[in-house]
Formats: C-alpha cells, structure tokens, sequence
C-alpha cells in the first residue's frame, strides 16, 4: 500500500492530538518515522544555519530552513533536509504549509545512528530531482562533502573553506569553524 502526503497529514494530526511530537517524512510512499539527532549533529546544523543565515538574509538572497522544513518534491515524496536553502527568485514568499518544490541547498549531518549510504542517496535523489548543490557532513570523520549534478563529489577537510558560489557569491566558511567548541 503506497501512503500520500494526506495520509502523513492526517498521522500527525492524531499523534499531535495525542500530544506526541515526531518529525515524519514520506519516502517512496511509507511513513518514515526521524529520530532526534545527537547534539554533536545538531549543533553543527545550528552552526552551519547560522553561517548561511546571517549571509542570506541581509542580502535578501533567499530562505534557509533547519531539518522542521519539509518539502514536497516533484515525485511525491515529502522530506526535510537538515539544513536547506531556496533561492528568492524561487520562493519569494513561504507559504504556511510545506514547501513545494526542490530546494537548491540540501545539506544532510550524519548523526550517530546514520548510515552514509542513505544519506548520499538522499542528497543524489534531490540533485536528480533539480537541487544544483547537495553537501554531506560526516563529524565521525570531520569531513564535509559537496555534490553537484555531473561532477565529481569534492571531500573538504580542516583547513579547507566551503563556498558555494553558483548560489551564494562571495559566502565562504572556514569547514573547522562547524565543529562544535571544547571548552576547557
């Protein structure tokens, strides 16, 4: 049985009734039910949100959204990337439901209980689907990864410096500034 977007509709409707708070997506027509991220995972979304937001919003270049956003994609599948980004020209008001259409940044932060091989296939199926830039954070290796549609993915490490240009000109972050902080 292949479930819609309806039906995850009316699920969170009953667990939200039943004051259960999941984050659910729809994959190839089931239910999937997404777990809390580690902290470390998280913290380098807020981290790496940030970063963006504080780029975009001053130059109105468009939307950042942390993993609460979900998208309806072109093949019925509803997700949330765990950090995304929708240019203006694209999004110029948010609607107050998902967001349907294919963001242009998806980026996916491995939490402890993740596997790569999805998370790849995920970024791969919103670049078929129309995504120009998908990047893949690995803190178990300290390693970010950049995916563009008919390129060779490029793996950055320390030292090195993450920067998007067909997206956002002149934005860069220096890939050690996403680790989160030791304090001593």
């Amino acid at each position: 049985m292949s479930l819609t977007i309806k039906d995850l509709e009316k699920l969170q409707t009953q667990l939200s009734e039943a004051h259960l708070d999941y984050q659910l997506e729809l994959i190839d027509g089931k239910i999937i039910v997404m777990g809390p991220s580690d902290i470390i995972s998280s913290e380098i979304g807020v981290e790496l949100s940030s970063q963006l937001r504080n780029w975009v919003k001053p130059r109105k270049l468009g939307r950042v959204f942390d993993s609460s956003g979900g998208f309806i994609l072109p093949n019925s599948d509803l997700t949330a990337p765990d950090v995304s980004f929708v240019s203006a020209e694209r999004l110029r008001r948010s609607p107050r439901y998902f967001g349907e259409l294919v963001p242009d940044l998806v980026v996916e932060i491995k939490s402890q209980s993740d596997q790569i091989k999805p998370l790849k296939e995920k970024i791969q199926s919103f670049l078929s689907m129309g995504a120009r830039v998908g990047i893949l954070i690995d803190p178990d290796k300290d390693t970010v990864t950049i995916y563009r549609t008919n390129a060779e993915p490029v793996v950055l490490t320390d030292g090195d410096v993450l920067t998007i240009p067909e997206l956002l000109p002149d934005w860069k972050v220096e890939i050690s500034e996403l680790w989160p902080v030791e304090f001593e």
